[in-house]
């Protein structure tokens, strides 16, 4: 049995599963605390790895793709402070961590567990009933229906037609996507026979997040959801609509590099009035300009 008790969390394994349980320091994600325990099979996993630092080190868990229906929904976008599959070691514990390593390598080779893909998840996702304020709305899931119920942030051609109940039976995919620099980010759902090309913030199966606390948090939404739909492996996978759309390679020219100036204005504007309206904290609102301001 190899444990190691930290303030970020503590990781036990018994040489089929390892028990993950969230430390209880104001460091430690909302993310993190509201998921709660988690038990990995072993056979959910794929690797550990141990990065060591000056002053402290990080261990990372890899897991077999299509194991986790919160990885799936996510898409590897988490990040590191919201990912459960991390703990930072402190500098007096990194023997600790480097045999805690040792002992999950030596199982999983023993075990000869496969680093394919899954067939289905191993994982069961976050529980239900579930509710998360954030963004343009509040969002319920009972394991059978989603409820998006708008607030008075809400764009008004989006909160016009009320609050909306989408059967689980309807929805086709899920798509979690964070704020990310000036592009607010997301949690769509796909509606079979309504498809839409639509942003987030007109869009009334949408949820628009702005990179404030609770964002991480509709993830787990998005792991609720997505831990009821077929797993990947039994079918295609969806193409969502009003997506990010790749704009290659090409260098920006000082036309775009005018554009981009004068997006980052309008964001600090928008923060501002956000600020105004009460929507952003004192707090917030300083950390969010300094974000834009490091990129002009």
């Amino acid at each position: 049995m190899a444990e190691i008790i930290q303030r970020d969390g503590t990781w036990t394994f018994d040489g089929e599963t390892l028990r993950l349980v969230p430390g209880h320091d104001k460091s430690v994600s909302l993310l993190r605390k509201t998921l709660g325990e988690l038990t990995l099979p072993l056979a959910a996993l794929t690797g550990i790895a141990f990065e060591q630092g000056k002053k402290s080190g990080r261990l990372r868990l890899r897991l077999r793709d299509g194991a986790d229906p919160l990885l799936q929904a996510t898409g590897g976008k988490l990040a590191d402070s919201s990912d459960p599959y991390q703990l930072i070691v402190e500098a007096d514990r990194h023997g600790v961590a480097e045999y805690m390593v040792d002992e999950v390598r030596n199982a999983l080779l023993l075990e000869q567990v496969p680093a394919d893909n899954c067939a289905g998840y191993l994982l069961p996702g976050p529980s239900v009933p579930l509710q998360v304020a954030a963004g343009d709305a509040t969002v319920s899931f009972d394991g059978e229906r989603v409820r998006l119920e708008w607030n008075w942030k809400t764009e008004e051609a989006k909160a016009a037609a009320g609050t909306r109940t989408i059967a689980l039976a309807d929805v086709s995919a899920v798509e979690w996507q964070p704020a990310i620099g000036l592009e607010n980010g997301y949690l769509r759902f796909a509606v079979r026979n309504s498809p839409t090309k639509a942003p987030p913030k007109y869009d009334p199966n949408s949820v628009e997040l702005w990179g404030f606390k609770k964002d991480p948090l509709m993830a787990l939404v998005a792991a609720a959801v997505q831990a009821r739909l077929p797993h990947p492996a039994a079918r295609p996978e969806p193409a969502m609509t009003a997506g990010p759309v790749d704009t290659g390679s090409a260098q920006p020219g000082p036309a775009a590099a005018e554009d981009d100036h004068d997006a980052l204005l309008r964001r600090l504007r928008e923060l501002g009035e956000l600020r105004q309206s009460g929507v952003l904290t004192d707090e917030e609102f300083a950390t969010a300009k300094q974000a834009v301001l490091k990129r002009m």
